[in-house]
């Protein structure tokens, strides 16, 4: 399977560019905000990209958010780092919305433009245990697998 990023048909037609990485050596692709938002004071916001994104097995896209909005915003990620598994996208029961999890560590309002990039995309491959013996499908969208 071959690795790119989509829309999400409900973000297929609103004039949207796809990821890129703006230099050769540029390892994340850079994932913009696809609606205006504004996020109060330590309030935190999924602002959606209306991305999916497909990899080849073994392989897992990470979230990182990008430095200018740590640290001219006061925005992180809520969970640090995001992890887009191969089998989020076109599931069941989940189209695959890629969306990024801000919250506004400052004392103003973060205000979130349509095309803003806020977060990179890095592809990443990994490795499994030799005992591994996972064996569940994914049916669910964002915070969906078991524990």
């Amino acid at each position: 399977m071959s690795r790119y990023f989509a829309f999400v048909s409900s973000y297929r037609d609103r004039g949207l560019t796809l990821p890129r990485r703006h230099t050769q050596d540029s390892a994340g692709y850079d994932l913009a905000s696809a609606c205006h938002m504004e996020i109060l004071p330590e309030q935190t916001v999924l602002v959606p990209t209306g991305l999916k994104a497909y990899m080849p097995a073994g392989e897992v896209l990470l979230i990182v958010i990008r430095s200018s909005w740590a640290i001219k915003k006061h925005c992180v990620l809520a969970n640090q780092v995001g992890v887009i598994d191969r089998d989020y996208v076109d599931n069941p029961e989940n189209e695959g919305h890629i969306f990024i999890p801000l919250t506004n560590h400052g004392t103003e309002t973060a205000v979130v433009e349509v095309g803003d990039r806020i977060a990179q995309g890095l592809f990443v491959r990994f490795g499994i245990t030799d005992d591994d013996t996972a064996s569940s499908v994914r049916t669910g969208g964002f915070g969906s697998t078991t524990s």
